[in-house]
């Protein structure tokens, strides 16, 4: 009895060894990885004004969620799959930016009218409208200018552009 209970405990520590290895890969593979120093700003000679910091870096853009990604995936309307990722990241970007300006009502005490000029007025408004109206401005607006920009910039624009509480 003696051994098959040493036997036993040793499965146990092999298995929960073995389940901390798993669980320590899967993290480092869902860690993002380390981003590089930023390079340093040109010299510019006294001719030559210098330029805005702005203007020399670029926002990292996530290329799998930029505006071009997401009117891309909210354009096809035969895909009932990608059609529910669209609405959830269109309601998830907007949901969060409505949590957001709660939270900066309930935070700080902002100017007159202030937060009614960044709220949106989405009362019975179906999504299904916002998708549209997201993928019409997104025609409007060159690929490439799309892929630079994040998909919360664009939806967001858009969206307010026409469901502004003013």
């Amino acid at each position: 009895m003696k051994n098959f209970a040493s036997s036993v405990a040793l499965r146990i520590t092999g298995a929960f060894a073995a389940a901390s290895l798993a669980c320590a890969g899967v993290a480092h593979a869902q860690t993002a990885a380390p981003r590089t120093a930023p390079q340093p700003a040109p010299q510019t000679s006294p001719q030559t004004s210098p330029q805005p910091a702005a203007a020399l870096q670029q926002p990292a853009v996530d290329p799998s969620f930029s505006a071009w990604s997401l009117a891309q995936l909210c354009q096809q309307q035969n895909d009932s799959v990608a059609q529910g990722q669209c609405v959830g990241a269109v309601r998830g970007i907007i949901h969060g930016y409505q949590y957001g300006v709660l939270f900066l009502a309930q935070r700080t005490s902002p100017p007159a009218g202030e937060m009614q000029r960044i709220s949106l007025c989405l009362r019975d408004v179906p999504v299904s409208t916002i998708v549209q109206q997201f993928v019409a401005d997104a025609a409007q607006v060159s690929p490439d200018t799309l892929r630079q920009t994040p998909a919360e910039v664009a939806l967001l624009g858009s969206v307010h552009a026409r469901h502004a509480c003013t």
